[in-house]
């Protein structure tokens, strides 16, 4: 006699789909309405943070509810000796895996997220009765066995890594849905099942790279990640193995110089080098095992220091300035950057055999003109969601003013260079003077300013700012600008960039 009838099955391949899908991508939604059939109720796919959406999800408690009833209905007949096959038995663990989340998911997020509600050791207890209840006192062939302080680890892991992508990346548009969807993915892979298996401890093997425009949240995109990794639970001291306060360490390689770069991240010996007064451990080797680092504006990296950094890719292991003794670099290496790297490469300034160490995982970051050509209202959401944080009491009316500004004095067409972060400085703009002027220029004309040169008409130091910019294009790296134009590299970066 098999363990399902056709309807039971259908839904219990249904949340299966659930289980182990991506929530961030459109198959969810296809799984859940599978399940639901003519009870699913519409709903936005990108699963957005902001003022306008329903958080309830009726959705996703009514196949909650659902998995909940199924048990019920496939208890009994387990009780009374239905041996299932092994497909079948698959599809009860899945059905068994999905109602446990769901029964630990408040206090996990309670715990994690407020720093309140049950501690882990009883969410733990109340998962091995569960497991034993639904699974162990039960024949269920072709199964592995199943440890229940992983399997909380991962419940653990979903709920942390599912918060910081929902909280921390904004937008309801399709560039902003696909966006979480891809970090999701970073963190789990594509197969969550494989993930649960096998990968859950070696995620840190593989660096991350994120590329996109400057001011699109790739530091929020990095964060996310390292906070999401998979913490380890140890049923005997009943404690999940680290916190996940430190487990992030940022580094801007463009606001330090080459020796700067290499003593932060490798640590340096005492002597090493002049103001070397004592030793001094590097990022890497402060990084522990589950946590990771972050190395910003990495397309600026001396090339130097590029070959070093592709031995930790390599060989996972660095060496202090100044000493000769090997040190093994244990965490996750993100990189960032708003360079074009194929042409960097092509231009010999950064290392072919270096991104093809970084580029294992890459993710893209949408220009915010991206997000509003897909779908325009993301103005108002996101305009609203800057105006909450700044003036929740006020938002409704700071929102109006920032909109009559915007399509006033920069228009809806307006291109957005600096993304997100300008939008957040042009409500800050209107909530301080009433307006909002963005500096005009292209920052695509290269050669513009030359005209001006002829003309006579541009400043000693506005020629020193385009020449410095000019140099840097074409140069690559502030440090190689500095060395042609017989400068400090910080006097370079400060003026291309103004």
């Amino acid at each position: 006699m098999p363990l399902f009838n056709p309807q039971s099955r259908r839904l219990a391949e249904a949340i299966d789909a659930i289980a182990y899908c991506n929530p961030f991508s459109p198959d969810r939604l296809e799984a859940e309405k599978s399940a639901l059939g003519e009870k699913f109720k519409p709903a936005g796919a990108a699963w957005s943070k902001s003022p306008f959406d329903d958080e309830s999800r009726p959705n996703v408690a009514a196949t909650r509810n659902l998995a909940e009833s199924l048990l019920g209905s496939l208890r009994p007949q387990l009780e009374q000796g239905v041996k299932p096959g092994d497909s079948e038995a698959r599809l009860y663990e899945s059905v068994v895996i999905y109602a446990l989340y769901y029964r630990l998911h408040a206090g996990l997020r309670a715990y994690r997220v407020h720093s309140s509600g049950a501690a882990p050791d009883e969410l733990y207890r109340q998962l091995v009765r569960d497991l034993q209840e639904l699974v162990l006192r039960h024949e269920l062939p072709g199964l592995e066995p199943i440890d229940p302080a992983h399997l909380l680890a991962c419940f653990d892991q979903i709920v942390r890594a599912f918060d910081q992508i929902y909280l921390t990346i904004n937008g309801a548009s399709q560039p902003a849905a696909r966006l979480r969807a891809a970090v999701w993915e970073s963190i789990f892979t594509h197969d969550m099942r494989r993930y649960r298996r096998f990968l859950f401890n070696r995620t840190g093997d593989f660096a991350t790279l994120i590329v996109g425009p400057s001011g699109t949240g790739k530091e929020l995109v990095a964060r996310a990640i390292a906070t999401s990794r998979y913490i380890p639970f140890d049923p005997k001291r009943k404690e999940f193995a680290q916190p996940t306060d430190g487990a992030f360490a940022a580094v801007n390689l463009s606001a330090l110089s080459p020796t700067l770069v290499e003593s932060e991240l490798f640590g340096h010996r005492r002597g090493a080098f002049t103001g070397a007064t004592e030793d001094r451990k590097g990022w890497f080797e402060m990084c522990p095992p589950l946590g990771s680092v972050f190395l910003d504006e990495i397309g600026e990296l001396d090339g130097a220091i590029q070959v070093k950094l592709l031995r930790v890719l390599q060989s996972r292991t660095f060496q202090r300035i100044g000493q000769t003794q090997a040190l093994e670099f244990r965490g996750k290496i993100i990189a960032a950057t708003n360079r074009d790297l194929g042409q960097a490469m092509q231009h010999g300034t950064f290392r072919s055999d270096f991104y093809y160490r970084l580029c294992s995982d890459v993710i893209t970051t949408p220009s915010l003109r991206e997000q509003l050509d897909d779908s325009p209202e993301e103005l108002r959401r996101l305009v609203t969601y800057v105006a909450m944080r700044l003036l929740p009491e006020d938002a409704p009316t700071l929102v109006t003013e920032a909109l009559k500004c915007i399509r006033g004095t920069v228009g809806e067409a307006y291109a957005w260079p600096g993304n997100f972060r300008e939008l957040e400085q042009c409500v800050r703009n209107v909530l301080i003077r009433g307006t909002y002027r963005p500096l005009r220029y292209n920052p695509d004309a290269k050669s513009d300013w030359l005209g001006s040169v002829t003309a006579g008409t541009l400043s000693a130091d506005e020629l020193l700012n385009h020449y410095s910019a000019q140099v840097y294009r074409q140069q690559g790296t502030y440090e190689r600008a500095a060395s042609v134009l017989k400068l400090d590299r910080r006097t370079v970066r400060a003026r291309a960039q103004t």
